[in-house]
């Protein structure tokens, strides 16, 4: 993607949705952290399908370690990998238990000291809680970064960088959001809907598909 063309994609996707939000469903930044951290290689569908049970009950490190692992895991068995995410997110609680009063550390360092908190988790965190400018590159922006040419790379942490690179600052705070989106429902990994491509013109996919 040309840099002059970097501009009006975002303006586009801004116009288009100006007050971008995640999907995930949650009403504290320990809430969001946990929805998070059982997302991975899961549907935001399917995780607040669970933490619509798990919440009302456990909302805080505290109230989740008085589950239990065993009562954990009979809220979230409907998430995929839910036993390891499970014993995760117990040592999570205790570690911000013991060692942040309860609350859940502004920082990356403390953040990805976690269990089951990497750089992506992070960086979510980091931007939604916080509204840090990060990039939380799953596998929707690492698709469109490298199918339109925004910032291609050959892993994650590359197209993070990039990211940081060629997005204006001004839309940096929403961009992941923006991303993640254009993916989800448009820029999707079998047929991209080009079509209906809000910013198919500023793309540099040479295969954009037409209307079925």
């Amino acid at each position: 993607m040309k840099k002059e063309s970097i501009e009006p994609f975002f303006a586009t996707l801004k116009a288009a949705n100006p007050q971008p939000e995640t999907e995930l469903e949650y009403t504290s930044v320990f809430e969001l952290l946990a929805a998070v951290l059982l997302s991975a290689q899961a549907t935001d569908v399917g995780v607040n399908k669970a933490t619509r049970r798990l919440f009302p009950v456990a909302n805080t490190p505290q109230k989740i370690l008085d589950l239990g692992l065993p009562g954990l895991e009979s809220y979230i068995r409907t998430i995929g990998l839910y036993r390891s995410k499970a014993r995760h997110l117990m040592e999570t609680c205790r570690i911000l238990v013991e060692q942040h009063a309860g609350e859940v550390p502004h920082t990356r360092e403390a953040l990805q000291a976690l269990p089951g908190v990497g750089r992506k988790t992070a960086n979510v965190v980091l931007n939604v809680a916080f509204g840090e400018p990060t990039m939380a590159v799953d596998t929707h922006i690492f698709r469109v970064s490298n199918r339109t040419g925004l910032a291609p790379g050959r892993n994650p942490h590359e197209v993070e960088m990039q990211l940081m690179k060629r997005v204006p600052a001004h839309y940096l705070v929403d961009a992941h959001h923006w991303l993640i989106l254009l993916g989800r429902y448009v820029c999707q990994a079998r047929k991209p809907q080009c079509w209906q491509c809000a910013v198919a013109r500023y793309c540099d996919f040479k295969d954009k598909t037409a209307a079925p």
